[in-house]
């Protein structure tokens, strides 16, 4: 039965983005931050000492690790990180591991758009033929979509930061979108849906996320069992095989592990890291529910509900997890797409009018405190950033401005061009969202890369043990944060141990978290000095390294008178 469409696309709407700009936009979404920034401390460091622990010898292939503690979940990002490392010997070890995860990140925009592309491609997709002629053509339609979804999925606040890092979450996402990719090509593109989706779900378990797998597998088995094409139906056996070699996957490398932590203030926590975690797609793709809401069994709907459902739930269970949620957007780009056709011209325009005021606001406030830095004006910039970062010198670089300059009078044209006149293209009201994300990453990542180096890594850290610690001398960290043991050991090049107790381990250095300078020292350990990050609070954030002391000869009992 064919059901009504909600939207209503003209010939002239249906323009797709020039491929130059689209291309050029999404390189100046991946490319800053690719090379010259260290791993930031958390879930990237960590990531970047286990890839580091293989590559470098210290840790076997089935067993990475940092400091002796072996790592848990997935392997095979670790591997990939270790490849390139050891592939790539003459670029800065942190370099080559992240050179994978940023193909990861081109390859989900890449599958996002031609997943898009072929669900809009479906006959229930298709907007309201005008009696007259005059409607969009087919392609042209699915294009002007799929553009639609690339530019919710860059303006997503959320992928900002964790989609730029060395992390397992990476991985997963492009299994995300390689799953839906491969349901939404199956009636067109047979052996490339199948090949999609065999890989998909591995990627995923593999990755650390195996139950999300098993779900996917499922819920995706029974949308295909009752699809109205053929090619999808006969990807069920594929579909099967998946989720086989998914939960023996999983099994081999001990991905199974139980991460459920819900409480009561796990659902306001979730509503709240979602409301700006997937903005504004998460409010397009509630409207696209709405206003289709008699197409949700149609496959341009159902698939990638399916696929935005099961993360989303998962970060739920998992105590408002922002990195399970990451694996929502690229189904919830795709919902935003549909969203396009049906919005209204106030809603487009009060999209434009926060993004403008916004973005700019944001690219300003970085300008100036870059002027402060550099020029001493305004003063009471440059003392805001001396009071949080004391000590912190800046650092000049040319290209970093070039790039950011650029940038800048980019999204000056742009806000002109969008603004100037009435705009009919279906993805005009996400040019801005998503071109003022990139602004503000690129800007972060010229302009303000070398403080954010400063604050959010540990190589000052490791720049104050230095001239404390011999090089090649083993250093004691037991019960201390992953970050700072990976730091210690493949940024500064300490055999860590991270394990043994000080009283029983063979390292003469250690290095002990202190609530404050009066934390008492251990028998046998002399206190050499105190180790602190910027901005970290007085009694917050400090270590203290200490030395052993050297037993003193015992005296003879005859033979000294």
């Amino acid at each position: 039965m064919t059901l009504p469409s909600p939207a209503l696309v003209a010939e002239r709407d249906a323009r797709a983005i020039p491929r130059w700009a689209l291309l050029l936009l999404c390189a100046a979404y991946v490319l800053p931050g690719l090379f010259g920034r260290d791993p930031w401390r958390n879930a990237d460091l960590v990531a970047y000492g286990f890839m580091a622990s293989i590559a470098q010898g210290l840790a076997p292939w089935h067993a990475p690790a940092i400091g002796g503690i072996v790592a848990e979940g997935g392997l095979l990002p670790y591997w990939l990180g270790a490849v390139f490392i050891k592939a790539l010997p003459w670029l800065d070890p942190a370099v080559a591991a992240r050179i994978p995860f940023g193909l990861a990140l081109a390859g989900v925009l890449v599958l996002v758009w031609y997943g898009c592309f072929h669900l809009a491609r479906t006959e229930a997709a298709q907007p309201v033929r005008f009696a007259f002629g005059g409607q969009a053509d087919t392609v042209d339609y699915a294009r002007a979509i799929a553009d639609g979804a690339i530019l919710a999925l860059l303006a997503s606040l959320g992928l900002l930061q964790l989609g730029h890092e060395t992390t397992p979450e990476m991985l997963q996402l492009l299994g995300m979108a390689m799953f839906v990719y491969g349901l939404a090509a199956a009636p067109y593109r047979a052996v490339k849906a199948r090949v999609a989706v065999l890989l998909a779900l591995p990627v995923l378990a593999c990755s650390g996320a195996p139950a999300l797998a098993l779900l996917l597998g499922l819920g995706s088995g029974v949308l295909h069992q009752q699809s109205q094409y053929a090619r999808a139906r006969n990807l069920l056996p594929w579909l099967v095989a998946s989720v086989l070699a998914s939960a023996l996957c999983a099994w081999a490398l001990g991905g199974w592990a139980w991460r459920v932590q819900m409480n009561a203030q796990s659902l306001p926590d979730w509503l709240s890291l979602l409301a700006w975690f997937a903005w504004p797609a998460w409010l397009l793709a509630l409207w696209t529910v709405w206003r289709w809401r008699s197409h949700w069994q149609r496959r341009h709907i159902s698939v990638p509900l399916l696929a935005a459902l099961v993360p989303l739930i998962a970060a739920l269970f998992m105590d408002a997890n922002d990195r399970a949620l990451m694996l929502a957007l690229p189904a919830l780009a795709v919902l935003a797409a549909f969203a396009l056709p049906t919005l209204q011209r106030s809603v487009s325009a009060a999209i434009d009018w926060f993004s403008v005021f916004f973005f700019s606001c944001m690219a300003l406030f970085v300008w100036l405190y870059y002027l402060a830095l550099h020029t001493g004006w305004p003063p009471k910039l440059l003392a805001n950033v001396l009071r949080l970062v004391p000590g912190y010198e800046p650092r000049f670089q040319a290209l970093a401005l070039a790039a950011a300059i650029l940038g800048t009078l980019a999204w000056m044209w742009l806000v002109r061009w969008r603004t100037a006149r009435h705009r009919h293209a279906l993805w005009k009201s996400l040019v801005l969202p998503a071109s003022g994300v990139t602004l503000c990453w690129l800007l972060a990542m010229s302009l303000g890369l070398h403080l954010l180096n400063h604050v959010r890594s540990n190589e000052s850290l490791v720049a104050q043990l230095r001239p404390l610690v011999p090089a090649q001398a083993c250093v004691a960290m037991p019960q201390q944060p992953l970050p700072l043991m990976a730091a210690v050991q493949f940024r500064g090049h300490w055999p860590v141990d991270g394990r043994t107790p000080l009283d029983f381990t063979r390292c003469d250095h250690a290095v002990v978290s202190a609530a404050d300078a009066a934390t008492p020292t251990p028998s046998g350990w002399m206190r050499v000095g105190m180790l602190k990050r910027p901005r970290d609070r007085a009694g917050a954030g400090y270590w203290v390294l200490q030395r052993r002391v050297p037993a003193l000869p015992a005296l003879a009992s005859n033979g000294a008178r």
